[in-house]
C-alpha cells in the first residue's frame, strides 16, 4: 500500500507481536520500523487526507478527528500490553519511510533518554469532582420576609459553597500527596470544564501520576480506600495508559 507514514509511536524492540486483528488510522495495521535499536510504529495513511493542506481541513471536522484519535489510542492502548511506547502526537505524518528514519535519528538521544525514564511505567488518572450545593428549593415558608432576611439568607448560602470548596480542594491536596508518595513522578492538569466534559460536578484535581508496573496494584487499592474516605466527593481513576503526560509529547 501507497501513502505517506503516520507515526504512532517510538519504543525498543519486543518480542511480543501486536493483536492480528489490530487496525490503525484509516483503516491500516500498524507495522514496526526499526532504526538504530529504535522502533517506530507506523501505518500508511493517503495523501487526500493527510497532506499538509487536507489535513488542516480535516482537523476542523470533528466526527473526522475523533475517530482519527480513537484509532490513534487503540493503537498505543495495544502497544502498552506489550511493551513502553513513548506516543507521539497526534497526527505525525512524514512522506516516506526515509523520512521516519531521519526523524528517529535527529531525536535519537531524546528517544533513548525518556525510554529510559518511562521503561516499566505507566500513567494513570486521577480526578476528584464536587458536587454543587443543593438550590434554595424556594418553598414558601422560606421565602424571607424582608430584605434583612434575603441578605442574611444570601450570606448563608455563599458560606455553604465556600466552605465545599475549600474542603474540596483540602482533600484534593491530601488525595495528591498520598498518591505522589507511591507515584514515581506526577503531573497536576488544569480542572476539567464541566461544560465541555459532560461530567457533573467541580473538577478539584485532575493530575496524572507515572507509576511502576509493580506497585500499579498497590496504587489502585490506595485510590480505592480514598474512595471509602468520602462521600462528599467523587474520585475517578482511569489507566493504566501510555505515560502521555510525561513524555514531552502532547496526545
Amino acid at each position: 500500500m501507497t501513502g505517506l507514514r503516520y507515526v504512532y509511536a517510538v519504543c525498543r524492540p519486543f518480542g511480543t507481536p501486536l493483536q492480528a486483528e489490530l487496525t490503525g488510522v484509516a483503516g491500516d495495521p500498524p507495522r514496526l520500523l526499526t532504526h538504530h535499536g529504535l522502533v517506530a510504529v507506523v501505518s500508511h495513511v493517503p495523501e487526500r487526507d493527510f497532506a499538509e493542506e487536507p489535513l488542516r481541513s480535516r482537523l476542523e471536522d470533528l466526527d473526522w478527528l475523533t475517530a482519527t484519535a480513537r484509532a490513534h489510542q487503540g493503537v498505543i492502548d495495544a502497544l502498552t500490553v506489550v511493551t513502553t511506547p513513548l506516543p507521539l502526537r497526534l497526527a505525525t505524518v512524514f512522506r516516506d519511510d526515509s523520512g521516519v528514519r531521519t526523524m528517529l535519528q535527529a531525536r535519537e538521544a531524546d528517544f533513548r533518554r525518556t525510554l529510559d525514564r518511562l521503561e516499566g511505567r505507566v500513567e494513570w488518572g486521577v480526578k476528584l469532582y464536587a458536587d454543587q450545593p443543593p438550590a434554595d428549593t424556594g418553598a414558601p415558608a422560606d421565602k424571607p420576609a424582608t430584605g434583612r432576611d434575603y441578605l442574611r439568607q444570601r450570606r448563608s448560602s455563599v458560606r455553604a459553597h465556600e466552605d465545599l470548596w475549600q474542603r474540596a480542594e483540602e482533600f484534593a491536596n491530601r488525595l495528591h500527596e498520598t498518591l505522589s508518595a507511591v507515584a514515581e513522578d506526577s503531573r497536576l492538569h488544569p480542572p476539567q470544564n464541566a461544560t465541555l466534559s459532560g461530567v457533573a460536578g467541580r473538577n478539584v484535581l485532575n493530575a496524572a501520576y507515572l507509576v511502576p508496573r509493580s506497585r500499579s496494584e498497590e496504587f489502585v487499592e490506595l485510590v480505592d480506600r480514598t474512595k471509602d474516605e468520602t462521600t462528599d466527593f467523587r474520585v475517578e481513576l482511569t489507566g493504566p495508559w501510555a505515560a502521555y503526560s510525561f513524555a514531552g509529547e502532547k496526545p
